[in-house]
């Protein structure tokens, strides 16, 4: 457990140390945009685009690892709606809660994480689930967050939503630096010297300033919530479902893995391992700024995030050691 612990403390002390640098104004509010937009545009698509590109093209291609995630997602997602979709949580918030409950932080963090754990063979499980998140769970939560609106009159709100959501995934680099990291595996085709010493630095760059970014967007949620005293938001609507993150979601991603297996379903042992601590990981952070783009409230959503962020230093660290060993 020290050993693990070893691995993953640095990633959670980075987080801290942004979310500290946010709260006690070293780092100024306004610069957040700027750092957020260097590790969306720059820093982690070229990480994902460096792992892809190294990876074996089968790997990013197991469909059969893909829909077991996807179905596990599809699960959560309608599970948490269903226990949330009452009184003052409605189609939008129940919506965008079972995205933050079904939406690993796996590009910012899981992906450096997982391979500073696991090694470089962790990170094409990894990239598999991110493609699923980011096209499928996360327009399909969207479109239902739509449901309750006026504009889902005549039926039509879902689908306007559902596509506005494919091409904010369309207009995002992440996807597309997998896509060009694949087809460089799948062709066996290298960036010239110069060029990839540049993706690398870049690369590098990646974890650090993606951790920090995390701390400082996380401080910035909850100062904006404080801030916002039109309404409390009561444990009950947030705590709950920083649960189902760090303990459901792995556990349905390991028992559904395990029977598709044992139902003769071809699925690597190493690459389940991998996809259940992806499951295990926080909330996406990103997912704040749909709420607030969508309406939802920010407030309870930027709670989750905090909740499950801080926790899972000790809960995922204890799921590796069950599922790896120290």
């Amino acid at each position: 457990m020290l050993q693990i612990l070893n691995v993953t403390f640095p990633f959670f002390a980075l987080v801290l140390c942004g979310y500290l640098a946010a709260r006690r104004a070293i780092l100024p509010l306004a610069a957040i945009p700027g750092l957020n937009s260097f590790v969306l545009y720059f820093a982690v698509p070229c990480m994902l685009f460096r792992f892809g590109s190294s990876t074996p093209i089968e790997q990013l291609l197991d469909i059969n690892l893909a829909l077991t995630y996807l179905l596990c997602a599809l699960v959560l997602v309608a599970f948490v709606i269903a226990v949330t979709l009452r009184g003052r949580v409605g189609w939008n918030d129940a919506a965008l809660g079972a995205l933050v409950a079904a939406f690993p932080n796996t590009g910012f963090m899981g992906v450096p994480l997982l391979v500073a754990l696991l090694g470089s063979a962790a990170a094409g499980p990894a990239i598999v689930t991110i493609a699923v998140d980011l096209v499928i769970t996360s327009s399909l939560c969207v479109a239902l967050s739509r449901l309750g609106s006026e504009t889902a009159q005549g039926g039509h709100g879902a689908l306007v939503a559902a596509k506005h959501a494919l091409k904010g995934a369309a207009a995002n680099p992440m996807p597309w630096a997998i896509v060009l990291g694949g087809l460089f595996s799948g062709f066996q085709l290298e960036l010239p010297g110069l060029l990839m010493g540049t993706v690398t630095l870049l690369a590098n760059a990646a974890s650090p300033v993606a951790l920090f970014t995390i701390g400082a967007v996380l401080a910035r949620s909850q100062m904006q919530a404080a801030n916002d005293s039109s309404h409390a938001v009561p444990w009950r609507t947030y705590v709950p479902v920083a649960l189902v993150k760090l303990f459901l979601h792995p556990l349905l991603v390991l028992l559904v893995g395990v029977s598709a297996v044992n139902l003769g379903v071809e699925i690597d042992k190493f690459s389940l391992t991998v996809v259940v601590l992806v499951a295990a990981l926080p909330s996406a952070s990103n997912v704040s700024i749909l709420a607030e783009r969508f309406g939802a409230d920010n407030g309870r959503i930027a709670r989750i995030i905090l909740i499950s962020t801080a926790a899972a230093f000790f809960t995922f660290s204890g799921a590796v050691a069950l599922l790896v060993g120290g």
